[in-house]
């Protein structure tokens, strides 16, 4: 009997002190992570800001209580610049951020980063590199190599041999895609650019400029077997002005980045589209994921004090017939 009652004794103690651990750590107060981003003006960003929303959903559902987010969208530099010290006056101890542009974002960033939030910087880095942050891209160089190697690869098994090129804007990680896709199309001498060299025109990764910039191709060049646009939102534009035109010769219209659109039209068998290579705004879904394991201790914060950025690069897969299925995700908006 005696046992018993002192069994029981025991039981209610560990019980008590266990519940009163469960409270303190009910209590602590949350983690407050900022998320930073453009806005949402093309489809691109829109699915920024959609795999943003969406990692904050999942995060706060498998871990109630243990975060508070504050995802705020800027349409300027200057108003990310603004959004970033609000988040600093709200306490903020993590910091994910996609810059509108670099060098206006690169200050306060660093800033913060001095006052000891954690920060992780998505797609484009700062241009202050002598501070520890994590930067987390895709590979543009791999973009380019994929998206020329599969185009050069398709012509020569189709016999195809005159091309129009378009880039987005003269920016680095434009010229790193750029580079590495004449690389790779130069390797077959038959492959004929016909806006001579390793020359293309800007497209600024627009639908609209897509749309015109293709519409004078047609105009000028009385054949054209493929296209090559680097973006699939710039794809859209050409794919309506190969319509709109009524010509039959372009035979491969090839974008990039990896939009759900495209890789419906690539599982639906579009006679035009194929394929892909990825630079996919989910890109922000690992920076805030990052984020959250070093706040909880699965992964270090030793980069927060080293002398330079840490890389993490995000492969660039190219997506076909074979392995659309693995990357389509139907709710997204891009």
């Amino acid at each position: 009997m005696k046992k018993g009652v002192m069994f029981s004794l025991i039981l209610l103690m560990s019980m008590s002190l266990m519940f009163a651990q469960g409270a303190a750590e009910a209590g602590d107060a949350p983690i407050k992570i900022g998320v930073s981003i453009p806005s949402a003006d093309h489809g691109w960003t829109g699915g920024i800001v959609w795999w943003a929303n969406k990692a904050v959903d999942d995060i706060k559902a498998e871990q109630p209580g243990v975060f508070e987010f504050r995802v705020v969208t800027a349409d300027s530099p200057s108003s990310q610049v603004r959004n970033v010290e609000d988040m600093e006056v709200w306490g903020m101890e993590y910091l994910v951020i996609l810059p509108h542009e670099s060098a206006p974002l690169t200050p306060i960033v660093k800033q913060v980063q001095s006052s000891g939030v954690r920060v992780f910087v998505i797609d484009r880095g700062l241009t202050d590199t002598s501070f520890g942050y994590v930067n987390i891209a895709g590979d543009n160089t791999a973009l380019g190599t994929n998206s020329g190697k599969w185009l050069r690869e398709q012509m020569a098994a189709q016999g195809l041999t005159n091309y129009v090129a378009m880039g987005g804007l003269p920016v680095t990680i434009d010229t790193e895609r750029m580079d590495a896709f004449f690389t790779e199309m130069n390797k077959d001498s038959s492959l004929i650019n016909l806006l001579g060299g390793n020359n293309y025109e800007f497209a600024d990764w627009s639908t609209q400029k897509g749309l015109s910039l293709m519409e004078t191709f047609l105009q000028k060049y009385r054949k054209i077997d493929a296209v090559f646009c680097q973006d699939d939102d710039v794809l859209l534009g050409v794919l309506q002005a190969i319509k709109e035109s009524g010509r039959t010769d372009v035979k491969i219209a090839l974008g990039g980045a990896g939009s759900k659109v495209v890789y419906k039209m690539i599982m639906d068998g579009d006679p035009l589209v194929k394929a892909t290579a990825t630079y996919h705004p989910s890109m922000i879904l690992d920076g805030i994921h990052y984020a959250t394991e070093v706040a909880t201790g699965e992964r270090s914060d030793d980069f927060h004090d080293a002398s330079s950025p840490v890389t993490v690069t995000i492969p660039s897969v190219l997506v076909d017939a074979s392995n659309v299925a693995d990357f389509y995700e139907p709710e997204s908006i891009y």
